[in-house]
């Protein structure tokens, strides 16, 4: 194993940018490309990538502090890749002969300036350096015919995988023509606008030579300058600003785009009144009190802040991406769906004798046999036999979609919040199969191995608290399905055989269910050949 520093890469020249997101932390395994840390600056926010796969042993940031490239990032254990990977590095730079050509078209435009001698010049202004991306989206056009720009006045922000970033007017000018449209997708050189420069700039720098002859000419060329100062006045007769006359970061333009929100309409309270997140959520706040007042039929009042420290001492801590993500699918679920909860409790005491005669045969397949492989069969066959349970609606409510195969979804707790990975076509596999996946999937959910796609397409999901104790619960449903199955800590009671009370091991369960697509009939029939299924297990080979 080889120990690596990890350091920002080339961001553009820019310098003392601030992290604010650490993306990874001691201990995790990352792959090539998985994101380490966020940063953000004025002009962009991106994210850097980890150039190969490793294990992250240090890291030597915080969220707050400012980087520039070269900055150590953290130190990552690699499996002896690093020399290879030392030895592409080198031939990164290359492209960093590509900067000198960025600015082409600017000289060229300087270049016809003298030949204007002072009359205004149509320059095309091109996108530049990006880092070598290509193919970018423009998502957003922030000047229109005839703007007014100042130099550094954004033009157009883009967006790649991996960062956003608004391009600045070269020099000030007044637009003439925009070539590009959102959605478009350009790259480094490809034109962006006409722009009018004015060409009373262009004599300033001959102008020194010219200074010995005759002091006089000099004085007018600057009052010359200033005669342009009436556009202000053009500009002021637009229309309404536009978002792109505001001042803020491409990270807050985004979230602004997927909140609905107007920028113009956002007061700014960072340096210069740049607009920030939390700008943004205080705007959506005081838009939601402001309609409080008569609330009626569905509207949901807000919950009001609380001064907790009045009270005592305080520790507030921000929630992870995962915990954030996971808050706002249970609430919109539970506000989408009408839900119906049905409990039992399931006779497992055979079930269970069978699994503990299994201890000699699963040590020596090295796979630990737990009730769930027990539940995902029994839960598969219930799933065939009522296909009301294997179904979801479209979003119209007008359709119900039967699905032709089952896959199960398992509920696991992680330490950076809960995920649910899924097992497919659990109807064709066995009991050892079962139990060798499941263990794979919830290790690999722990170690937050799990791609994207092995969280999708689960038909029902089963929500296991084992032995962590309880009675029952009611779990939400995780729409677009329309059932999930809860299961509690088993316990021993008493249950009477016609003759007496016997020990009996006693398994809770709680169905809760869709009560658009599935009504208590379909649950009560469903919830009885499930405890059959798991009473008597002869009956999963039936």
């Amino acid at each position: 194993m080889t120990q690596t520093t990890i350091a920002v890469p080339d961001i553009g020249g820019a310098e003392d940018v601030e992290v604010i997101e650490i993306s990874v932390a001691p201990g995790a395994q990352v792959q090539k490309d998985d994101t380490l840390i966020v940063l953000e600056s004025d002009k962009a926010s991106m994210e850097v990538p980890s150039p190969e796969n490793g294990k992250v042993l240090e890291i030597t940031l915080k969220v707050g502090d400012k980087v520039s490239a070269g900055s150590v990032i953290l130190t990552l254990e690699t499996a002896g890749a690093t020399a290879a990977a030392a030895e592409e590095k080198p031939a990164a730079p290359a492209p960093k002969a590509e900067h000198p050509a960025a600015p082409a078209p600017q000289p060229q435009a300087a270049a016809q300036a003298p030949a204007a001698a002072g009359t205004p010049t149509l320059e095309v202004i091109a996108v530049p350096d990006i880092g070598g991306a290509d193919n970018v989206d423009v998502i957003e056009v922030s000047v229109k015919a005839g703007t007014t720009l100042a130099e550094g006045d954004t033009m157009i922000v883009l967006e790649s995988d991996k960062a956003s970033m608004e391009v600045p007017a070269p020099k000030a000018g007044v637009v003439r023509s925009v070539k590009v449209k959102e959605g478009d997708k350009v790259s480094m050189g490809a034109a962006i606008l006409e722009l009018e420069v004015s060409g009373a700039a262009a004599p300033a720098a001959p102008q020194p030579a010219a200074a010995a002859p005759s002091p006089a000419p000099v004085a007018p060329a600057p009052v010359a300058a200033p005669a342009a100062a009436p556009a202000p006045a053009a500009k002021a007769a637009e229309p309404a600003p536009t978002p792109g006359d505001v001042y803020a970061g491409p990270a807050v333009r985004k979230l602004a785009r997927e909140m609905g929100l107007d920028l113009t309409k956002v007061p700014g309270t960072g340096p210069k009144g740049r607009v920030q997140k939390d700008d943004l959520k205080s705007f959506v706040k005081a838009l939601v009190e402001k309609r409080s007042g008569a609330i009626s039929g569905a509207g949901i009042p807000p919950i009001p802040d609380v001064d907790f420290a009045q009270f005592g001492p305080i520790d507030t801590q921000p929630l992870s991406k995962l915990h954030k993500l996971t808050a706002a699918n249970m609430q919109r679920n539970w506000l989408n769906v009408p839900h119906v909860t049905q409990f039992d409790d399931v006779d497992v005491t055979e079930l269970e004798a069978f699994r503990e005669s299994l201890k000699k045969e699963s040590e020596k397949r090295g796979v630990k046999v737990s009730p769930l492989p027990f539940l995902f069969k029994a839960c598969a066959l219930a799933l065939k036999a009522h296909p009301k349970f294997n179904a979801s609606l479209t979003s119209d409510g007008e359709n119900i979609v039967y699905k032709q195969y089952v896959h199960i979804g398992l509920a696991v707790d992680t330490p950076a919040g809960l995920v649910v990975p899924v097992i497919r076509d659990v109807d064709r596999k066995s009991v050892w199969e079962l139990s060798a996946e499941t263990a794979e999937l919830a290790q690999r959910a722990k170690d937050r191995k799990l791609k994207p796609a092995e969280m999708q397409g689960a038909c029902f999901t089963i929500s296991s608290l084992g032995n962590i104790g309880g009675r029952g619960f009611t779990p939400i449903i995780n729409a677009p399905e329309v059932a999930i199955l809860g299961v509690s800590k088993l316990s021993v009671q008493p249950v009477w055989n016609g003759r007496e009370f016997a020990p009996r091991k006693m398994l809770p369960l709680s169905l809760s269910y869709d009560h658009r697509a599935i009504n208590g009939a379909d649950a009560g029939r469903f919830f009885t050949y499930l405890n059959e299924l798991l009473t008597d297990i002869r009956r999963l080979v039936l």
